[in-house]
């Protein structure tokens, strides 16, 4: 039955009485206060389950003396119990176990932990063996490969059941240490053999969290290598609350009709199981949900978290909305949104007056005294054929000493966002615009990024362009920046510029291209495209000559109903030489305008740096190569490049394993990050690593990241020109102090794109007739064996037995498994029928 879009009541809520004393295991939705579900001892008393946070005194003086430790909080998506934050030294990651142990800290928050006593430290079993592996219960593994919740099954005592976990490792959150890459790699068997802690509340999906604990007896830790043990840790404070707070899920009545809270409240269940769950007035719920529940066991709400008492085992929220039924894409996108805190909605009225209000607009006169007039050069744009917001153009000019004049034309959104100005706030707020697989939301209104900044062909366009005199190969003899006007002749897709590189002496059929302005012939288009390959392959070949290292990883790419609009099929997205080509200059002209801001600003350039890989995550992964044989290189980006590149055939079977082996070096690897160049001291901390460059920064495209609208700033600072569109002597404090706010925010895109490609995989996987696993080790290799359930059922099941290489045919055959059976895309209650749209600008190495 379907409901109409209900808006709760967002009223402020008090703390329930009573709602802090501990439950049992089993008072499942129970009032924690009630009388009923209390001993005498206990009755009218409260126990707080978790620890007061400690003042931000102590914790500065922590911090400062390295008695604390803070770091983004990571909690395993799918044994929700376990979470870790990264160790600042790069040795293997922080421990941090249950739910008291966080504290009601939640997923991505900066917190500060506290180191417990080594006799309590997680204890890793280096080498796994089978009677562990056949002792591994269903609820050991994902639940995505279960097909539901299962709830962990609490300890009795340390000999009858011992807290052996073993999982798949198919994700990087995955791995007991969040690392992902174990000596086992497939399966890593973990025992924790000090403190055995029995979280009640995990034994029911809707059982509160309770403090008690069954202590076990521990073996010696002293007596174990170094290596076996991992720091654990409790969180004392929460720095920045980066988790929206916010949560999709279901609503359901309380299980004991007689408590008082019954009476008040209902129990909302999230989608996310490391979202607690939460407490919500039974005023802020639909009118008629008391009396009808089961009309809304299908229904999506979204909850946000308003407080979260010590003394109370489940958080306190209030219902935001109703966002319709469960499995439908538009409600499932909504909470997904929300969930990861993007703004989706309407610009205001006061932003919308920040535009130009004449339509249509055109160029004002002074800027054309202002600017460099290239209106009739032949300029044209590269982009996916759907893509409406055009950040870039490009050109390429024959010289008369068989150099060429190339150009890199950037859209110049900074004229059109005011500092200071209502727009540019919200910009600032959004960072970032988020592509999804059937829709955009913009980090700039609609009118801007698809019309007066967005390079259309045949308009005249507000541009800043950089400018270079190259040979052919590749070698720069002259540099130019600076504001121009351009007027794009023509629209390519990849897929016609593609067809240009691939057929250099044949001319394409009119037909077959998009209009192209009569000021220009399609023979100068196509010959411009093929000089700019030409020059683009030699700048590739030196840049990784001179160390820049690639790790090609493959990406789906979703097709959708043309009436619809909703996704349809998915393939492999294919990276062809048309999108090198763009990569490559996109590339120059980021690091030529990196360059260039941090030599007039050295202290307050906005760049964009790339630490080396993890310590231990690359240490464990050449300990596993060596184990394997394979001869990898990992002492520089560029030597683990050349490995990949050199040391397996063109065969399937030898790119099948590359694929597994980059899928697996790519995991080391820390996530860029901008930064001020003021606030570092080492200019050795700014290189990037992958592209083994000294300076780089993001000026590429500013219609959808605000990043480069700040570097469009400082460019203009550093060209005599003010922040946006006047004269000025320097970058005022607005044009430099907004990075933080930016990399926030695109942190929570790129965790976004890559969660709904990674649960494609796995209900793919889902979807595979796997009757049964069992896995073993032969000398120091893993070898799997599964057992597939036979397309005949009167056929016996067909056994498999593979090693780590040709685990990549599980892989194939779970994308085969998606092209056929597309719902699984589409199945309710999960992020695999969404995914971020592939950039096919990729304008950095690796994390773009």
């Amino acid at each position: 039955m379907s409901h109409p879009d209900h808006r709760m009541n967002l009223r402020p809520l008090e703390t329930p009485t009573g709602v802090s004393a501990v439950a049992g295991p089993h008072d499942i939705g129970a009032s924690p206060g009630d009388k009923k579900s209390k001993s005498k001892s206990t009755r009218g008393k409260k126990k707080s389950m978790f620890e007061t946070y400690m003042s931000k005194e102590d914790v500065s003086e922590g911090l400062k003396r390295g008695t604390l430790i803070q770091g983004i909080l990571r909690i395993n998506p799918k044994k929700f119990h376990e979470a870790f934050i990264p160790s600042p030294d790069g040795d293997r990651d922080i421990f941090i176990d249950g739910v008291v142990a966080r504290n009601r800290a939640l997923n991505g928050d900066l917190v500060v932990v506290k180191l417990l006593p080594e006799e309590q430290w997680k204890v890793v079993k280096p080498e796994s063996n089978d009677k562990e592996t056949e002792g591994t219960c269903e609820s050991d593994l994902p639940e995505e490969l279960c097909g539901h919740h299962l709830p962990q099954q609490s300890l009795k005592s340390c000999n009858d059941s011992p807290d052996v976990i073993i999982e798949a490792q198919f994700d990087g959150s995955d791995s007991e240490d969040g690392h992902g890459i174990t000596q086992n790699v497939l399966v890593d068997g973990v025992k924790k053999l000090s403190v055995c802690v029995s979280e009640k509340g995990k034994e029911d999906g809707d059982a509160p969290v309770t403090n008690d604990e069954t202590t076990c007896i521990s073996q010696d830790t002293r007596a174990l290598p170094e290596k076996s043990l991992q720091r654990s840790a409790k969180v004392v404070y929460i720095l920045e609350k980066k988790h929206s707070r916010a949560a999709t899920g279901f609503l359901k009545l309380l299980a004991d009709k007689n408590s008082e809270l019954f009476r008040k409240y209902a129990l909302f269940s999230p989608s996310d199981h490391r979202v607690p769950r939460i407490y919500v007035p039974l005023k802020d719920c639909p009118h008629d949900f008391v009396a009808r529940p089961k009309d809304y066991a299908n229904t999506l709400f979204i909850c946000r978290i308003v407080d979260w008492k010590e003394d109370c085992n489940f958080a306190l929220g209030q219902l935001a909305k109703s966002l319709g039924q469960a499995g439908e894409i538009e409600p499932e996108t909504e909470g997904i949104l929300t969930e990861y805190g993007v703004d989706f909605s309407d610009f205001s009225s006061e932003v919308l007056e920040c535009l130009p209000q004449g339509l249509p607009w055109r160029i004002p006169p002074e800027e054309f005294s202002k600017r460099r007039d290239l209106r009739k050069d032949c300029i044209f744009t590269i982009d996916p054929s759907t893509a409406r917001d055009l950040d870039d153009a490009l050109s390429c000019k024959p010289l008369a000493d068989g150099s060429f004049e190339v150009g890199v034309h950037i859209a110049d959104v900074s004229y059109f966002v005011p500092e200071g100005s209502d727009l540019d706030k919200v910009a600032a707020e959004r960072a970032t615009s988020v592509y999804l697989v059937q829709k955009v939301v913009p980090m700039l209104p609609r009118l801007l990024c698809e019309e007066l900044c967005s390079l259309n062909p045949m308009s005249d366009k507000l541009t800043f362009s950089v400018i270079w005199t190259l040979t052919p190969g590749g070698k720069i003899l002259d540099e130019w920046f600076g504001r121009t006007i351009i007027r794009s002749c023509t629209k390519l897709s990849y897929e016609h510029a593609q067809s240009m590189i691939e057929s250099p002496t044949e001319k394409i059929p009119a037909t077959e291209l998009p209009p192209i302005s009569p000021e220009h012939s399609s023979e100068e288009v196509h010959q411009a495209v093929l000089n700019l390959h030409g020059i683009a392959k030699r700048l590739r070949q030196q840049r990784f000559a001179d160390g820049a290292l690639r790790l090609d990883q493959l990406k789906l790419a979703f097709t959708l109903d043309h009436e619809t609009g909703l996704p349809q099929g998915c393939h492999i997205y294919e990276y062809r030489d048309s999108n090198k080509l763009v990569e490559e200059f996109m590339l120059l002209a980021n690091m030529a305008v990196a360059h260039k801001i941090h030599r007039a600003f050295p202290e307050q350039a906005l760049l964009r740096r790339h630490p080396p890989p993890q310590t231990r995550m690359l240490n464990d992964l050449m300990e596993f190569c060596d184990q394997m044989g394979l001869p990898v290189d990992f002492s520089s980006a560029g030597a683990l490049n050349k490995s990949l590149t050199q040391t397996f055939g063109d065969d399937k079977y030898s790119l099948a394993r590359k694929e597994v082996l980059t899928n697996m070096c790519s995991r080391p690897m820390q996530m860029a990050l901008y930064f001020c160049s003021g606030l570092l001291q080492d200019p050795a901390q700014f290189r990037h690593y992958a592209l083994n460059v000294p300076l780089y920064t993001h000026f590429t495209s500013p219609i959808r990241r605000f990043a480069d609208v700040l570097v469009h700033r400082l460019l203009a600072a550093a060209l005599g020109e003010g922040c946006d569109r006047g004269p000025g002597s320097g970058p005022s404090p607005a044009c430099t102090d907004r990075w933080h706010q930016q990399g926030a925010q695109q942190s929570s895109a790129t965790v976004l794109c890559s969660h709904l490609s990674a649960v494609s995989l796995v209900f793919a996987l889902q979807a595979l007739a796997l009757r049964s696993h069992h896995f073993q080790k032969v000398g120091k290799k893993p070898e799997l064996t599964l057992v597939w359930e036979p397309e005949d059922m009167e056929q016996e099941p067909t056994r498999q037995v593979i090693t780590i290489f040709s685990l990549v045919e599980v892989v194939l055959r779970a994308e085969a498994t998606a092209l056929k059976y597309s719902a699984i895309l589409k199945r309710p209650g999960t992020l695999g029928h969404l995914g971020l749209e592939k950039d096919e600008e990729c304008d950095s190495e690796p994390e773009d």
